[in-house]
């Protein structure tokens, strides 16, 4: 794989252009492209169904397309552009750009894509876990700004996470550390769509989960948004599955922070747009079950463009500084 150190972008005088990154997001509901700057800002975002079941090969064909075409909106020059960063769900090997066997990517088996994004863009590539990868990106340009010990999770289709411990990002031997949306919350519960493990945070939290339960509960084709809606309403099934679904993501988050103690937890994904609904109730009660300082329970900055800022945050991460 070429070296991103290696990787310049100039003008034709030979003057250093502004920095830009291609992030690429590659989630279980969608793909997601955009041209990402060293602050943050992110120009020529596009996203489309990632319809993973018709294989790798046209998946990251489309993604790749994806990536070009969000260059091209962007208006940023393609001599711009130093290197792609790639956030996928894992398994996944990190240092070798390899993507093993993502759970939520059937049939996607030892994808070699950091070095197929290399070939078709010329340009070096690199690959994290996308929560951790979001993590990265919160923690450089959004809510976690200058948080030295922060967790990230993202609560959507799955429920996945990241950690920052000492101003650093916590990968794990491997790359695929930071799995917190697979924290035990009742052994012997739910089983879990994800790791077919019981009692998983994801199997009572993620949207998937939410609407599932409400399903058995006889909400027949009730999404999360609209249990969320339901509880609002003083439906009391909805807000019996909505206080099992905080009571739930609190446990998590409360072991988590016994943990890792950060001073700041940040939640992001589909889930948390209901806003306080989840927030009040969860920071309560974390606040009440956790040991040690308060701990901060605040909403994401970055919202839909979260996977793609933090792809590129994992890719500027090793751009040297200029």
């Amino acid at each position: 794989m070429a070296s991103i150190e290696a990787t310049k972008a100039v003008e034709g005088d030979g003057v250093p252009v502004a920095r830009a990154v291609l992030g690429l997001d590659i989630g279980g509901t969608k793909i997601a492209a955009g041209v990402v700057a060293s602050d943050g800002s992110v120009q020529g975002f596009v996203s489309a169904p990632t319809e993973a079941d018709r294989g790798p090969d046209d998946g990251v064909e489309r993604l790749f397309e994806l990536g070009r075409r969000a260059v091209a909106e962007s208006g940023v020059a393609w001599e711009a552009v130093e290197a792609v960063g790639i956030g996928c769900g894992g398994p996944l090997d990190s240092a070798n750009g390899i993507l093993i066997a993502p759970l939520h990517l059937h049939g996607w088996r030892d994808v070699r894509v950091t070095e197929l994004a290399t070939a078709a863009y010329g340009r070096p590539a690199v690959l994290d876990n996308d929560a951790v990868a979001a993590c990265a990106g919160e923690h450089r340009y959004g809510a976690g700004r200058g948080a030295r010990n922060m967790v990230y999770l993202t609560i959507s289709t799955g429920v996945g996470g990241g950690v920052v411990i000492d101003g650093a990002l916590h990968r794990g031997r491997s790359g695929n550390g930071g799995e917190l949306g697979h924290v035990t919350v009742d052994w012997h519960g739910r089983r879990c769509r994800g790791c077919g493990r019981r009692g998983c945070l994801e199997a009572y939290c993620s949207g998937t989960s939410i609407a599932e339960r409400a399903q058995e509960a006889g909400m027949h084709g009730a999404t999360a948004a609209d249990v969320a809606q339901a509880a609002r309403a003083g439906n009391t099934v909805a807000a019996r599955l909505w206080d099992e679904t905080c009571e739930a993501l609190a446990s998590g988050i409360t072991s988590i922070v016994n943990l890792f103690e950060p001073e700041i937890v940040v939640l992001g994904g589909g889930v948390v747009r209901t806003g306080e609904q989840l927030l009040a109730p969860v920071r309560e009660r974390v606040s009440e079950q956790a040991i040690g300082d308060p701990v901060q329970v605040v909403e994401a900055e970055l919202g839909d463009a979260v996977g793609v800022v933090g792809a590129a945050a994992v890719a500027y991460e090793r751009l040297p500084a200029r």
